[in-house]
């Protein structure tokens, strides 16, 4: 999602101008904005691979859809994943047989998974508002694909979708403008968690909430594996507030993967 113009003083961030260019050329997908994971179709060639923070025991990594949607509940975020405050919102879970897909109007819609998808899994959560400030809305969402470059393109789609449609409409009374995005590999600055972490940051428009608010979209990919967070703000709330939350719930979510399927010594 969105521009590649001012990214550097926007968020920070390198813009990985090789995963652009393969984002550009790969098959159509989706990374929704609710809790995104991204269609993803691995071409005959893609990105170059990243070594892996996450030492994993082959015997622990899921190969069917069972096992992969038992995994997704193992790692995927909780209430206290946010902090204190965060309650569960209905309904809490997706139905994990529906799959966002982002259409070429720019407009989120569900479909089935790919085949590239073992199991997905989103679930929602809120900051009730509060002295002052308007309810922070909230969702993580843990991926399980077939294949490491499976979860390699849509990291790549994800970006895609965002230089395509810098402007989406997420649900008929909820829509996000103005996107910006940034990618870094493992040990580019500070990343150190995962093989690829994306942000994405821009306007958050509801016709409940009002807006501009601040909008964030953190996403990690280690292995076959990517976890994310959505941040939807609201009166009072602030990006780093936002940003701070998602953080802390990608990492939280990091730390139970790598538990679950780690090498034991």
């Amino acid at each position: 999602m969105g521009h590649a113009g001012d990214l550097r003083h926007r968020l920070g961030l390198p813009v990985l101008v090789p995963l652009l260019l393969l984002a550009a050329c790969s098959p159509g997908g989706g990374t929704p904005a609710d809790g995104r994971p991204g269609a993803s179709s691995p071409a005959a060639s893609g990105p170059a691979p990243t070594p892996s923070v996450l030492d994993a025991d082959p015997a622990r990594l899921p190969a069917d859809r069972e096992s992969a949607l038992a995994l997704v509940r193992q790692v995927i975020a909780s209430p206290d994943s946010f902090g204190p405050d965060a309650v569960k919102r209905t309904p809490y879970e997706s139905d994990p047989a529906t799959w966002p897909v982002l259409g070429a109007d720019c407009v989120w819609r569900q479909a089935k998974p790919p085949d590239s998808v073992l199991a997905t899994l989103t679930r929602s959560f809120e900051l009730p508002a509060a002295g002052g400030k308007g309810p922070l809305r909230l969702s993580a969402v843990v991926t399980v694909h077939r294949t490491r470059d499976d979860a390699r393109w849509e990291m790549a789609e994800s970006l895609e979708e965002t230089m395509r449609c810098p402007a989406q409409q997420l649900r008929r009374d909820e829509r996000i403008s103005s996107m910006l995005a940034g990618v870094l590999l493992s040990g580019e600055g500070a990343q150190h968690t995962s093989e690829d972490a994306l942000t994405e940051s821009g306007e958050f428009h509801s016709t409940e909430l009002g807006g501009p608010h601040p909008y964030e979209w953190h996403q990690a990919q280690t292995l076959q594996f990517t976890v994310a967070v959505t941040g939807k703000g609201a009166k009072g709330r602030t990006a780093d507030e936002l940003s701070g939350l998602s953080a802390q719930a990608v990492a939280t979510m990091l730390t139970r993967l790598e538990s679950a399927v780690e090498k034991r010594s």
